[in-house]
């Protein structure tokens, strides 16, 4: 089992930054694959950006390549989402998840946190 926590999410102008922390729980962090995925109002659940076990490969939405960083601590069970140049369509609620396959289609990942929102201002 694996709980998921995600903190940082806010308010910031647009060509701002934001950055969101994940911490986990459970022993399985450092074998999982996780990833970010957001969902903005009225709008299908979208993938973000996921990273390998142990940080080797990462793998950007088109949207957010450029301007979000994945990184990953598996001695801190924490990933991290660093957002640059934030847009308005950036809007949304942030999850992070864990899960075994490397995809971008959220069925696939096993555990889920709450969420964060995160709000631009143009």
């Amino acid at each position: 089992q694996v709980q998921l926590i995600e903190t940082g999410g806010g308010v910031v102008q647009a060509g701002g930054s934001l950055r969101l922390s994940c911490t986990a729980s459970g022993r399985t962090f450092s074998a999982a694959v996780m990833a970010w995925f957001r969902q903005a109002p009225g709008k299908e659940r979208e993938f973000v950006a996921w990273i390998t076990h142990n940080g080797g490969s990462i793998l950007y939405a088109d949207s957010v390549r450029g301007r979000f960083t994945i990184s990953r601590d598996n001695t801190g069970n924490t990933l991290n989402l660093q957002m640059d140049r934030l847009k308005p369509e950036d809007t949304a609620v942030y999850s992070c998840t864990a899960g075994r396959l490397l995809t971008v289609r959220f069925r696939d990942y096993d555990y889920w946190g709450q969420g964060t929102r995160v709000t631009v201002s143009s």
